[in-house]
């Protein structure tokens, strides 16, 4: 479980991220909603703990991100929105580095990327240096790296930029399937699409603030609108007029 209480950040004069509060609970996906700019990204990057807040804190199952740092990072895999991947290393060097910074022996590295390879459908380039690959082979290699060490939580930004449509399906039916064993599956993302097919509950953002959270369903009813991407409009056209918080079901 993923608990973020009251953070807050500033960069200079740019007030980016203002007292955001949520929960993310094991078994279900969260998304985190929002347009270019509203605070998403930086939100992320606090949970992860490579951005320390001004204010407020995360917790990770339990554990503090900028208290406990290396209990708590063990218990999370991470896609930032920057891949980030080692371009002379090939797919399985970035993917067992990162099993070894975990503390996994090599026999139980070897054994995780033959199957997330598998599982991700990367096994073609798994032997390639990563330079040159597309943005759809670079997410996949980056989400191997994330779930290589086998964490309970998952924090994923924006993972289906550069995917085509297979690829798109695969990580469907990857994160269901990482939900149906109880993960904790947080992810921020602009696709109205994708969160409509895979989030069980969505926290929408605005100006660095939360606008509104609840189930996708409660949202979409407490707007009145038809859709669920009517209901996000809505719902940022109302915090842009009053700077208000609208929270539906928790």
């Amino acid at each position: 479980m993923i608990e973020v209480e009251s953070l807050s950040k500033r960069f200079g004069a740019i007030q980016a991220v203002r007292e955001v509060a949520f929960t993310a609970r094991d078994g279900e996906i969260t998304g985190l909603l929002g347009p270019n700019g509203a605070g998403k990204s930086s939100t992320l990057r606090m949970v992860y703990g490579v951005l320390a807040p001004d204010a407020g804190r995360v917790r990770i199952d339990g554990m503090e991100v900028h208290g406990e740092t290396a209990a708590a990072r063990a218990r999370i895999g991470v896609l930032p929105h920057a891949t980030g991947l080692y371009g002379n290393l090939t797919a399985r060097e970035n993917v067992a580095y990162y099993g070894a910074l975990h503390g996994l022996p090599a026999a139980r590295v070897r054994a995780r990327t033959e199957t997330l390879a598998r599982t991700l459908e990367f096994q073609d380039v798994l032997d390639r240096r990563t330079k040159g690959f597309s943005q759809g082979q670079r997410i996949k290699v980056a989400l191997a790296r994330a779930l290589v060490h086998d964490p309970q939580n998952l924090v994923l930004d924006e993972p289906t930029n550069g995917l085509d449509v297979m690829a798109v399906r695969t990580l469907r039916e990857l994160l269901r399937a990482l939900r149906a064993e109880g993960r904790c599956i947080l992810f921020s993302s602009h696709v109205m699409q994708e969160v409509a097919a895979l989030c069980d509950r969505v926290v929408i953002i605005g100006a660095g603030r939360v606008l509104a959270a609840g189930t996708p369903e409660a949202v979409r009813a407490e707007r009145g609108a038809a859709n669920l991407e009517e209901a996000f409009l809505d719902v940022l056209q109302a915090g842009g007029r009053d700077g208000g918080t609208s929270v539906g079901e928790e």
